[in-house]
């Protein structure tokens, strides 16, 4: 049987010519302003090979691109129309309540009805660390464009704007978004936007696409939902015991402060001074908050330490004082320098064993006493003095042995998931990508 011909409504070239008489239209009611911006087709150099029965077109030429009006602080006011930030568009939606600044009522009717968000534009970040991120609005709030912030949509929406919202998540679109980048800071507007070339797929196989790429996503969606759970049920599991052994007690436990069970014997040291320039210099930013593992470490040479640092070593368990930091505790397994900000914990072998100190530090009750004792406000630190007059039940030694290995076990599983989702997290991401890219090539039609 013979390839079926498409009829003449069904083709690219035909929506791009319907597409272009609607632009038309649109500069001449005064409703979008002519930018001319004198483009040339066909276009010659394609970025990649696209089905026979696409083209290659201008975004400019499809879509509205709509920059905000670049909004002044005196204008700002404490109610009336909110206007939309960087901050208030997220990765695939838009959250209001992240920012939250208005301009009067007055000057929106007066000056800025124009830059009004549509329900069904996509809007998107153009500068700063969020370049690149869009989202559909779908929220019934009135609010307007601002700096740093466009909007984009299809002529009188004569294509499926999801498929050019979806084409604003590729790698293709951002890198060349990306390559029109002049200055130090990412800051991109209609001038960078109009001349990425965009592939147009007939308006069937737009629907097509975004049904395919609706179903792809949404299943990548549910698996990386059902890896978080798991690692969610395994951290629950590891701090519901670690919860319990310290709630209750049992036969022959003994009231303890934590100042009878371990002490600071390190006291501040030179770190310029040569002996010490080659240790590891260990500070609150190196530890990973609960999993007692360190990152990006550096000697004190490397680092060009200045002010004075404790000495530590593998019998030692490092205990950040620093309020926000206070679930930062790590053993470490050589001789090193610690910052001012970490306690160097000695146990007292008699009373208690390493494991068993470095559990109890994480645990939610010392936790929560150590926070009641904080002071300073802008870095509150742990006090010293109620640090050390925490009490709790302590095992004996053979019994702390057994709650540790148990302890330990839950912890390396915890840890293992954690890595299994980490590596899932970023295969589903790259497998994302990959479907993006082939969608927009043609090949998943």
């Amino acid at each position: 049987m013979g390839k079926t011909t498409k009829n003449k409504e069904e083709t690219a070239t035909f929506l791009f010519k319907n597409i272009q008489q609607e632009k038309q239209k649109l500069i001449h009611e005064k409703i979008i302003m002519d930018k001319k911006d004198k483009h040339i087709y066909p276009i010659i150099n394609i970025p990649f090979i696209i089905p026979d029965t696409w083209l290659w077109c201008y975004l400019s030429d499809l879509s509205i691109i709509q920059e905000g009006p670049g909004l002044r602080k005196h204008q700002y006011t404490n109610h009336g129309v909110q206007f939309l930030t960087v901050t208030n568009i997220l990765e695939n939606s838009v959250n209001l309540n992240k920012s939250q600044k208005y301009i009067s009522l007055e000057e929106y009717n007066n000056k800025y009805t124009h830059f009004t968000i549509n329900k069904g534009d996509i809007v998107t970040a153009c500068s700063g660390a969020s370049w690149g991120k869009s989202a559909i609005y779908n929220l019934n709030d009135n609010i307007i464009l601002n700096t740093s912030t466009l909007r984009l949509r299809f002529f009188n929406d004569l294509g499926n704007n999801k498929y050019l919202y979806y084409l604003t998540k590729t790698s293709y679109f951002k890198q060349n978004l990306n390559s029109h980048s002049t200055g130090q800071q990412p800051n991109y507007g209609y001038s960078h936007y109009s001349k990425i070339p965009i592939p147009l797929p007939p308006l069937q196989e737009q629907e097509k696409i975004v049904t395919l790429l609706d179903e792809a996503f949404l299943a990548i969606e549910k698996a990386k939902t059902n890896a978080e759970l798991n690692l969610q049920n395994a951290k629950e599991l590891f701090e519901s015991y670690l919860q319990d052994v310290f709630e209750n007690h049992g036969e022959g436990w003994e009231e303890k402060t934590l100042e009878e069970i371990c002490k600071i014997t390190s006291k501040l040291i030179d770190p310029k001074e040569e002996q010490y320039q080659n240790l590891i210099h260990v500070g609150a930013g190196n530890i990973e908050s609960e999993k007692g593992t360190l990152i990006k470490l550096q000697t004190a040479k490397e680092e060009n330490l200045i002010s004075g640092k404790f000495l530590f070593d593998s019998e030692m368990v490092l205990y950040s004082k620093i309020r926000p930091y206070l679930m930062k505790v790590v053993k470490c397994d050589f001789k090193g320098l610690c910052s001012a900000d970490i306690y160097p914990l000695v146990p007292a072998k008699e009373h208690i064993i390493q494991d068993f100190l470095y559990h109890l530090l994480l645990s939610k009750n010392f936790t929560e006493y150590a926070i009641e004792g904080s002071q300073r406000a802008g870095m509150p630190k742990v006090n010293r003095k109620h640090l050390f007059e925490y009490t709790f039940n302590c095992p004996p030694l053979q019994e702390q042995k057994t709650i540790v290995k148990k302890l330990n076990t839950l912890q390396a599983q915890t840890k293992k998931l954690e890595s299994i989702y980490t590596q899932k997290h970023s295969d589903l991401d790259e497998l994302k990508k990959s479907i993006l890219q082939k969608a927009f090539n043609g090949e998943l039609l």
